[in-house]
């Protein structure tokens, strides 16, 4: 029979207790029997506010359960709450929630904040969960993997996990990367969005921009100019081809009395260009427009900073 929220009781308990103790309480996870002296003897060692059931399932009042402090997600969609608190009626909560002591018969979310609130919505007085015990890096770490893998974060929360990950643990935009199953230019692209003022990073967050209107105004170099592009973005309904070719526009020099005409006669572009410019943004991180056609033209690659051209040149003759 399938235990309760048992999977990994013994590597949590690890960091509770000596490992003579965990060695009992991991019997439970391979599924050999364990004396009731031996399970009351262990459960003793629990914080307070957690009850071990008889296959050594661990189980909390979801009331005691404190947001992850390190929790990238700080939006959740209200229906979708309450279509996962109408699962958890019918089926309860089939994962257990990870969790570490805060003191005071209080625990932290480690992973499953969004389980949580629709347990509460649906009234459970307890939920299973598994105790573990992390550093703040490794908190952000979890919580940002379990939203990946689970529910998309909005532009701006996805952007600011990086951004913390990479501060916490003093990493790389690659190491975030490789720790996050995430390609290098993803992560690149995400953290440049915090560039932006707020209230175009707020834009992203209810949908009126997207991640390519938000590259657009990135790529302009004058304030002024980035502000004016926001409102025609925003007021006029401009797709992000013709964000770029305005962006292009204000940095030759360009009014925005300038470019109605311009935008007219934008040409679309071959769908295969467009597919090789992804797959150059995809490689070098960075927007690469091609001129011409495929048997003859040219390439732009964009680049922002003296870093970020060495950072090119590596990529692209392999020379450090």
């Amino acid at each position: 029979m399938a235990k309760k929220g048992g999977l990994g009781i013994g590597r949590g308990l690890d960091a509770l207790m000596g490992s003579a103790q965990a060695a009992e309480i991991s019997q439970i996870e391979h599924g050999d029997a364990l004396s009731k002296d031996a399970l009351a003897a262990a459960s003793t060692k629990l914080p307070e506010g957690i009850e071990v059931d008889d296959d050594g399932g661990l189980w909390v009042d979801p009331a005691l359960l404190l947001p992850n402090p390190k929790q990238p997600r700080t939006e959740f969609d209200a229906q979708a709450l309450q279509e996962l608190s109408d699962s958890i009626k019918e089926h309860g909560v089939v994962q257990p929630i990870i969790i570490e002591s805060a003191g005071e018969k209080k625990f932290y979310i480690i992973a499953g904040e969004r389980r949580t609130r629709a347990a509460k919505m649906a009234g459970l007085a307890k939920v299973p969960v598994q105790l573990r015990r992390y550093n703040d890096q490794k908190k952000l770490e979890v919580a940002l993997i379990e939203n990946i893998q689970r529910a998309d974060l909005n532009p701006i929360e996805e952007a600011t996990a990086y951004y913390n990950l990479m501060q916490i643990g003093d990493l790389s935009q690659d190491e975030v990367a490789k720790r996050v199953g995430k390609k290098r230019s993803t992560v690149a692209n995400a953290v440049r969005l915090l560039k932006l003022p707020e209230d175009m990073q707020r834009s992203l967050v209810t949908g009126q921009l997207t991640a390519g209107h938000a590259r657009a105004l990135l790529s302009v170099v004058s304030p002024a100019d980035q502000r004016v592009l926001f409102g025609k973005i925003v007021g006029g309904g401009l797709s992000v081809r013709e964000s770029e070719e305005l962006a292009g526009t204000f940095n030759n020099g360009g009014r925005a009395a300038d470019t109605k005409k311009k935008l007219k006669k934008t040409v679309k572009k071959d769908p295969d260009i467009l597919a090789i410019e992804q797959k150059f943004l995809e490689k070098l991180g960075t927007k690469c427009t091609l001129n011409g056609s495929i048997e003859r033209g040219s390439i732009i690659i964009d680049f922002f900073s003296r870093a970020d051209l060495d950072r090119l040149y590596s990529l692209i003759t392999g020379q450090n």
